[in-house]
């Protein structure tokens, strides 16, 4: 689509595998929608998609797409034979061909020369670097939350946007619902006064996504499974079924638990109603439970505070009752709540109160999948870009490590630094099992 597009992924050719040109087959019928005859989309408009990672969010992310007019989806790639053979066939169906394509290694899959976009649904720990490939390879990329596994992860990653120039959209799709969106409006408006406090319930303990709970017996990896690149650059660690394949989430190798599951959407709710969506807190401290045995280490039940440069508290809680689940801001004249499915506020009217033209007006999206594609062929930001997704993030990873470290947390939000505290700041990092590193 863009001549940008193209020369970087000729750059990134030069390093990739050379054994894939010319990998995409055409079907030999010509449909009259793909010359965009009956109001459909002609090709020269269309987005060329492909999909990364199909054990949990991938699948319905790429159902979206598929149902989001002028995306043209060509291709899938997983680690694992039988989610790859999953994926293939929901976009052979949707199509009604065979032409969908399946890749194990994604460099293979960004060697095309075709695609215009990816959307990618990996375990957090693989997030920073095949972004930052796809990126290289020219493409947009519609990445999951968290940002990253690491804090220095994620400013390296909003750079890499940066520098290449493509356009990000973050899963953080709360941002295209109305209540969410009417709610941040409410709170940027004044309608509830000068804010004294926000509050942001998370769930808590784990959650059996793959119905693998206690299945720890070290195992030989099956057939069709590439678990060593599966494990990437976290540290080595041998087989077993609950380790992987959704569960993952409950090990601080592969991600941050429910804390920094949940830390993208109703944080960042919170920041989008504040206007901190490009900045992050002065302090942080937390305290935090967890399992005394097992693989799973991420904490079950957690208690964040921060404070920001206007004085401003939010908590962030999983496990504590007295949070209620969602984002609330408390005003000096009231507050507002909202949920997945919950818009409250008290005075009770305050809901049905119109944002009026001369007032403070919050991006809008109807449809998050539909707003990416748009922004894709427009070059505009979309409304979860890449700097927003890593400031909510990095209270996540703040308050992870002010609970490892049982310290409070000076930051400087401008540098990203954690001040007085070495030992803190080395914790900003992970390090990447060789021979793994995050491209330049």
């Amino acid at each position: 689509m863009s001549t940008t597009r193209r020369y970087s992924r000729r750059t990134f050719l030069t390093t990739a595998p050379a054994a894939i040109a010319g990998a995409m087959a055409f079907p030999s019928i010509v449909k009259a929608s793909a010359l965009g005859l009956n109001g459909a989309v002609p090709p020269s408009d269309r987005v060329v998609m492909a999909g990364i990672g199909f054990g949990m969010q991938g699948p319905g992310n790429m159902r979206n797409f598929l149902g989001t007019p002028g995306v043209q989806w060509v291709a899938v790639c997983d680690l694992d034979d039988e989610a790859l053979t999953k994926a293939k066939d929901v976009v052979n169906t949707k199509y009604g061909t065979t032409d969908c394509k399946t890749y194990k290694d994604y460099r293979e899959l960004f060697a095309r020369g075709d695609l215009d976009a990816v959307s990618i649904a990996v375990p957090d720990h693989w997030h920073a670097i095949l972004s930052t490939d796809a990126l290289r390879a020219g493409l947009d990329v519609f990445g999951e939350k968290p940002f990253t596994h690491s804090l220095r992860e994620g400013r390296a990653l909003c750079n890499a946007v940066q520098r290449y120039g493509r356009v990000w959209q973050t899963g953080s799709w709360q941002r295209s619902e109305d209540n969410f969106h009417r709610a941040c409006e409410l709170v940027a408006n004044g309608r509830i006064g000068k804010i004294l406090r926000v509050e942001v319930g998370l769930p808590s303990g784990y959650t059996d996504f793959a119905r693998t709970f206690g299945q720890e017996k070290i195992e030989i990896p099956p057939p069709g499974f590439d678990y060593d690149r599966w494990l990437g650059p976290a540290p080595y660690s041998p087989y077993c079924k609950a380790r992987v394949h959704m569960n993952w989430r409950w090990n601080m190798d592969y991600a941050g638990g429910q804390l920094m599951d949940w830390v993208g959407h109703h944080l960042d709710i919170a920041h989008w109603g504040l206007g901190f969506e490009r900045t992050g807190p002065v302090e942080v401290k937390g305290t935090g439970e967890f399992p005394s045995t097992g693989i799973y280490n991420a904490a079950t039940r957690y208690w964040v505070e921060t404070k920001y440069a206007d004085g401003t508290p939010i908590i962030l809680a999983g496990g504590y009752p007295e949070i209620q689940s969602g984002t609330k801001w408390i005003g000096e004249s009231g507050w507002v709540w909202v949920d997945r499915g919950g818009f409250e506020s008290q005075p009770a009217h305050l809901v049905q109160e119109i944002i009026g033209p001369n007032e403070k007006r919050l991006y809008r999206s109807r449809d998050h999948y539909q707003n990416f594609v748009d922004c894709v062929r427009s070059r505009a930001t979309t409304i979860a870009p890449a700097e927003v997704a890593h400031r909510s993030a990095s209270v996540g990873h703040l308050g992870v490590i002010a609970i490892a470290t049982g310290r409070t947390i000076r930051w400087d939000p401008d540098t990203e630094t954690i001040t007085d505290d070495p030992g803190a700041d080395r914790l900003l990092s992970r390090a990447y099992r060789a021979p793994y590193q995050l491209p330049a």
